[in-house]
């Protein structure tokens, strides 16, 4: 399901760009059309520019890329990352999942990107989809670069995402967080599964993980696990709490049927940003967004939402 490198749209190049001691893997894709104008826009010759970044375990080749060729038509410079540990990205040990090492990924993408000669440092936004739909939400709360958001199918709440899991897993996740944070030394970890079937010890095991495998394009192999550790952590994770410190317009794509982020508590944060944008898709579960007809409904209104606000 990845998408081409060049059309007549757009031209896309692999670059990398430092994250702390580490080396970060990225798409750049840069439109052939004139850039997207602004209402505000100075700086004809400079194009707005998104940054997107993934879900928990999930590199970009798992869909960033149609996003990215969708919003590149526009008129839009876009920027498609792995996280440390993840992907073609560097990082020892491989597959560790850590909250702020990721939200520092997400920095360096930032001034990255606000440094490309084509790009309007003023004009910059952010997507997120799942756990880094929850990652924007922190970013775009402290970081006043950030211009406009998406938010899909967001991970917004800890408490409520770990609920999800059922109690015997979660049990059995803590036990081998623990077991990994104390006796793992350097690059050595005790793995989880990462996608699973409903009651399997995995970080997600809700009925809408089997269409996960979905996303992941038939020339890869995807490795289905993360570090332990990060189960210490997934219920204390909150980005939802922080919505009321967003500057900037940003749009929030909820799934009615997401069994994976339930979408209550997401609807509720949502109305507390200052300048949302909700839409509320009924019918569709966390990973069914990301493809088809359901792609196509909620990349129309990102598009929408981007030519008014970016």
């Amino acid at each position: 399901m990845t998408t081409e490198a060049h059309t007549s749209a757009f031209n896309r190049e692999n670059v990398k760009f430092v994250s702390n001691n580490d080396l970060i893997a990225a798409w750049v894709y840069r439109p052939t059309n004139a850039p997207l104008k602004g209402l505000n826009s100075t700086k004809s010759q400079q194009y707005p520019a998104m940054i997107l970044g993934h879900g928990v375990g999930a590199v970009k080749e798992m869909g960033l890329d149609r996003y990215a060729s969708r919003f590149t038509e526009l008129g839009i410079i876009c920027v498609a990352f792995d996280y440390r540990h993840f992907g073609e990205s560097s990082g020892e040990p491989r597959q560790l999942l850590n909250i702020d090492l990721q939200l520092q990924d997400w920095d360096a993408a930032l001034n990255y990107t606000s440094k490309l000669d084509d790009v309007d440092p003023d004009r910059i936004g952010i997507f997120g989809s799942s756990f880094g739909g929850g990652h924007v939400i922190s970013v775009a709360a402290k970081d006043k670069r950030v211009k406009a958001v998406i938010s899909q199918c967001p991970f917004t709440s800890g408490l409520y995402s770990s609920q999800t899991i059922g109690l015997v897993p979660l049990i059995k996740l803590g036990v081998l967080g623990l077991r990994d944070f104390l006796f793992s030394r350097g690059n050595n970890i005790i793995p989880i599964k990462l996608a699973g079937e409903p009651g399997e010890t995995a970080l997600m095991n809700a009925p809408d993980v089997y269409q996960y495998k979905q996303l992941i394009p038939p020339t890869m192999t995807l490795s289905n696990y993360v570090a332990a550790r990060f189960a210490l952590y997934l219920g204390f994770y909150n980005p939802g709490w922080k919505t009321s410190s967003i500057h900037c317009p940003i749009l929030f794509a909820v799934c009615g049927k997401d069994t994976v982020a339930p979408p209550e508590p997401t609807l509720r944060y949502a109305k507390q940003a200052p300048k949302s944008t909700i839409k509320l898709y009924e019918h569709m579960g966390h990973f069914e967004i990301y493809t088809g007809q359901n792609f196509d409904i909620a990349t129309k209104d990102y598009l929408e939402f981007l030519s008014k606000h970016l």
